[in-house]
């Protein structure tokens, strides 16, 4: 029998699967979320993200640094927020002396390269744990109060000196607020990484517990997007595209490869996916029981979103996947 085509060839041996390999993981596709709190010397690890910390912001620096050395060109900023300074208008949130404010700062003096990406969202500050001002009667999140608290958010994260705003609210509108705000302020070179699909998920689970900020009541689900929906992310994309976005967010990754790729084909800049807690905390937990090789898992899973169409992967993995592909 004669085969005109034997794909096995281009398989044959590791030499020749190197040389024909289409999606490469490199330390410069890693963008690591990291957990800022009050106080000094601190270093807590998170018990349902194992390996992940929430740091004092002395031990944040120290942990910046280390993560140049390593390669890591980015992190994604979330500060713990003490419960005195909550409230239901979130004005912690552009406090010119707040955490945020004062972690922006301390990482770009102590490693000016690294690129700084803040997320935007009233949920840690807010009394309710919601991303948005909540409407005390009906329960609902206010969109247009919302965004101006965060358009203040995000100038001020700018006078501190950040490099991306990353808004993860989900609100109408809050990009093209942001990008006039930077432009009419002078921070013309100031970027925004939007969460344009950010999909209403229960993987979201152990980072809520890292900052204390699950909803008080109800859930997400009015402004976070339907996880049975497609063309939704397609719109939500091209709309924060138009309105002066520089690159965008799927949240989460791993079940979410098909939108990712849809994304990635619909628009014209970069498309970032976030592998969240919950995806992180599956694999860990599998590996610790036995059930699988956690370091194949990992390069897997970031491989394959990586091959769906992101340019940028936020994972808590970041640290450990870049000491990996170093060696």
């Amino acid at each position: 029998m004669f085969l005109q085509h034997r794909n096995r060839i281009l398989r044959r041996n590791q030499s020749i699967r190197d040389l024909v390999t289409e999606t490469v993981l490199t330390p410069n596709d890693f963008m690591l979320p990291i957990f800022i709190t009050e106080g000094k010397n601190i270093v807590e690890e998170i018990p349902s993200m194992p390996g992940n910390f929430r740091r004092s912001l002395d031990e944040t620096v120290k942990e910046t640094k280390e993560l140049w050395k390593l390669g890591i060109k980015a992190v994604n900023t979330y500060v713990k927020v003490d419960d005195k300074l909550k409230d239901n208008t979130g004005k912690e949130a552009w406090n010119p002396n707040g955490l945020m404010q004062q972690t922006i700062k301390a990482i770009k003096d102590a490693v000016p390269e690294m690129i700084v990406m803040t997320d935007v969202a009233l949920d840690p500050y807010s009394e309710y744990g919601h991303d948005g001002i909540v409407d005390i009667k009906s329960g609902y999140i206010l969109n247009d109060e919302t965004v101006e608290a965060l358009t203040l958010m995000s100038l001020s994260h700018a006078e501190a000196g950040v490099d991306f705003l990353a808004p993860s609210d989900m609100m109408d509108g809050r990009v093209g607020a942001f990008r006039k705000a930077l432009e009419e302020n002078g921070y013309t070179n100031v970027g925004i990484m939007s969460y344009a699909a950010k999909y209403a998920s229960c993987f979201y689970g152990p980072f809520r517990d890292a900052l204390d900020s699950a909803p008080g009541f109800g859930d997400k689900k009015t402004y976070q997007m339907n996880y049975a929906n497609r063309r939704e992310a397609i719109n939500e994309a091209l709309k924060d595209e138009k309105e002066g976005a520089d690159m965008l967010m799927v949240k989460p990754a791993m079940a979410y490869l098909d939108i990712i790729r849809e994304v990635k084909n619909a628009v014209t800049i970069p498309v970032s996916a976030y592998q969240v807690s919950g995806e992180y905390a599956m694999i860990k937990a599998a590996a610790a029981n036995g059930w699988i090789d956690g370091e194949k898992a990992m390069i897997e899973s970031l491989t394959s979103i990586k091959r769906a169409g992101a340019d940028l992967i936020s994972t808590y993995f970041a640290k450990e996947a870049a000491k990996l592909l170093n060696k």
